[in-house]
């Protein structure tokens, strides 16, 4: 299945029934009276968070989508159904933008939710409805009001626990790939990731999501080499595991690199909390891991992990430190996801 995590979609929901004008026609029954039936209400147009998804590529291949319309009123009091709502099945983490891309409709974080995008037509009364005691024989009825169109654009959030960044060829798939099941291509060029991969992590008895994106490089938030786009996979991440390749001239400059894109992209990145390990010791003599050890903890302030994905060194503690960070911010209340729908 290919990964698709932006789609434009047309929707529109369904329209109104028409009210019906009509009288009794019986035998024997001189003033029969009106007896139209009002009709159905037009189908809605709703987003709903589903499992079992990790794409939007099913919105590749379709891209309108109209909800059924009311059928009309009838005689003998008959009202009209009401026309069946469209879901669009959707995966969990899931936003919902009007056209421009700006104005955010919902945010489906969770599975199970779900949110009206746009309601259908009311139906129009029939005749009956408006029968009185002073107009006995109403002959007009309510024609049903049309459905709500418009086109919105799908963003998909991957839901992660902790992101891993860096540049390209710093060792990030090669990471997941020992931590977890999860089977990145694997090469010795840069930008071997072409879109996220999601992972399973275990230590200690516990599990936590683990999220790869395609590597930064200079420029990225001006479109160079993949661009930053995929940064919005990591936005959700309760922690970074910002990878450094220690086989490069200088790691601190490395470091600051990406640390420049995560700033010039916003929403928050540059101020999560990180962990920061130098990678590929396995290559690096004691001298080398020494002098690239002091230059990175000189840009990132911190001390840096040591770790080795192809030998294991270093691995159980910077699942430790992405485990403690997530544990601190599962403790802070959250604030409860609202579903939206036209006129609240």
């Amino acid at each position: 299945m290919k990964f698709l995590d932006e789609a434009k979609v047309y929707v529109r929901s369904g329209d109104g029934g028409n009210g019906c004008v009509s009288f009794r026609r019986e035998k024997f029954i001189e003033f029969g009276g009106p007896n139209g039936g009002d009709g159905g209400r037009g189908g809605d147009v709703i987003v709903e968070a589903v499992d079992g998804l990790n794409t939007l590529i099913d919105y590749r291949y379709q891209q309108h989508f109209k909800a059924k319309n009311g059928r009309a009123g009838m005689g003998k009091d008959r009202h009209g159904e009401s026309g069946q709502d469209i879901v669009l099945k959707v995966p969990a983490g899931t936003q919902v933008y009007e056209e421009n891309g700006e104005v955010l409709l919902v945010d489906l974080t969770e599975v199970g939710q779900r949110a009206v995008i746009a309601r259908g037509g009311n139906g129009g009364f029939g005749n009956a409805h408006f029968k009185s005691s002073t107009n006995r024989a109403p002959r007009h009825a309510n024609p049903g009001q049309p459905g709500e169109e418009l086109t919105i654009r799908l963003r998909l959030k991957l839901i992660a626990d902790a992101g891993i960044v860096g540049l390209p060829n710093a060792g990030k798939s090669t990471f997941l790939s020992a931590v977890s099941a999860a089977k990145p291509k694997i090469a010795d060029y840069p930008f071997t990731t072409l879109h996220p991969q999601l992972g399973v992590v275990e230590i200690d008895g516990r599990e936590f999501v683990l999220a790869d994106i395609p590597g930064l490089i200079e420029g990225a938030h001006a479109g160079t080499g993949l661009g930053d786009r995929f940064l919005g996979h990591v936005e959700r991440c309760r922690a970074l595991l910002h990878l450094v390749d220690g086989t490069l001239e200088h790691a601190g400059v490395a470091y600051k690199t990406v640390r420049a894109e995560l700033a010039a992209y916003g929403e928050g990145l540059d101020e999560k909390p990180e962990v920061v390990a130098l990678s590929k010791a396995d290559a690096l003599t004691p001298e080398q891991l020494k002098r690239q050890s002091a230059l990175l903890k000189r840009a990132a302030k911190a001390t840096p992990l040591v770790v080795s994905a192809a030998t294991g060194l270093g691995v159980a503690d910077v699942l430790r430190a992405l485990l403690r960070i997530i544990d601190q911010d599962e403790e802070r209340p959250r604030a409860a996801v609202k579903a939206w729908h036209p006129g609240g």
